[in-house]
């Protein structure tokens, strides 16, 4: 019965049963309070903190980013979410959002320039 209740859990928050067990083993999320019978029980809150991982990781965060801040997810599980800090260009971003920010933009530079390279090497002006 304990992977049904998995299942369910996993299902609510668009996830694989694996994928739950995984981010426990990883430090994302707490182990999950456990029935009587050694069932693990995920509530809500679980629910949405595996929701806003995934979303994280959609973004391009890795697991070792979400490790870091581990202690916090809870708080982007809140409605509405807490700010973050600003994301304008040029502005002074710190932490695991600016680095990823900045990240971002370097590999959007490259990838421009590899595509003025091709498009130029296309139109056989290279």
């Amino acid at each position: 019965m304990e992977e049904d209740a998995d299942r369910e859990a996993a299902a609510a928050a668009g996830t694989t049963p694996r994928a739950l067990r995984f981010y426990e083993q990883r430090g994302l999320l707490p182990p999950p309070v456990r029935t009587a019978s050694g069932q693990r029980e995920y509530g809500p809150g679980e629910v949405a903190r595996v929701r806003v991982i995934r979303d994280l990781l959609t973004l391009g965060l890795t697991v070792e980013d979400l490790r870091s801040c581990a202690d916090r997810l809870h708080l982007l599980a809140e409605d509405p979410p807490p700010r973050c800090g600003s994301v304008e260009p040029g502005a002074a971003t710190s932490g695991i959002v600016g680095r990823r920010l900045a990240a971002l933009d370097v590999e959007i530079d490259r990838l421009a320039r590899l595509r003025e390279s091709l498009a130029r090497r296309a139109s056989g002006d290279d």
